[in-house]
């Protein structure tokens, strides 16, 4: 669902072994439906270790097939929803490749509202980092366009080379917030953000 490149195939890999050990597997049954639908229920059925998991499953689910429409879809979700998927993935692809990666794969159309998504949270180191990486991303945007154009792993690589985000991923790894916390935090005192229907 996501354009990554070969520097992602692990973590691909990692996400797909996940989705193949399902929600449903050590939930009730009932909890499956939360890949088609969200509701107060299901959200307080699912333990706190598989809830960021299964409300990201429920938004691949509105998605698939319609990668081109990821950011109009994802607009149409519950505030907490958007929040947790923005930040979800921001997270997934700084851990695995920086900054960079992220700017570059299809998660980073989501730059713009990461900063925000994170605030949702209260996660304010990151928010603010987030801000600082999108300062220095408009900055450097035009270069980076002539490696995004070319689309290929030499031109990803070369990117790298050029940006000045490498310093931030050093910062961000070195974060104090613990973000899996806040969400699931915020999910359970506010779970009428995370609800949805097919």
């Amino acid at each position: 669902m996501r354009n990554s490149f070969l520097i992602v195939f692990f973590a691909s890999c990692a996400f797909a072994a996940f989705h193949t050990d399902s929600v449903s597997s050590e939930v009730p049954k009932s909890i499956d439906a939360s890949r088609n639908r969200l509701t107060l229920e299901i959200l307080s059925k699912i333990p706190d270790e598989k809830l960021e998991q299964a409300i990201v499953e429920y938004v691949e689910t509105r998605i698939a097939g319609r990668d081109k429409q990821e950011r109009q879809i994802v607009a149409k979700l519950g505030p907490g929803i958007q929040a947790l998927y923005i930040t979800w993935w921001l997270e997934a692809e700084v851990n695995n490749g920086g900054f960079s990666q992220y700017y570059w794969n299809s998660a980073g159309q989501f730059a713009d509202a990461a900063p925000a998504a994170f605030d949702y949270f209260g996660a304010r180191q990151h928010a603010a980092l987030m801000r600082e990486a999108n300062t220095i991303r408009g900055v450097e945007s035009a270069a980076m366009q002539k490696f995004k154009v070319q689309g290929s792993i030499g031109a990803f690589s070369a990117s790298y080379e050029e940006s000045k985000l490498d310093p931030l991923d050093t910062r961000y790894y070195k974060l104090t917030e613990n973000l899996s916390a806040l969400r699931i935090a915020r999910i359970r005192a506010h779970p009428e953000d995370f609800l949805g229907s097919p």
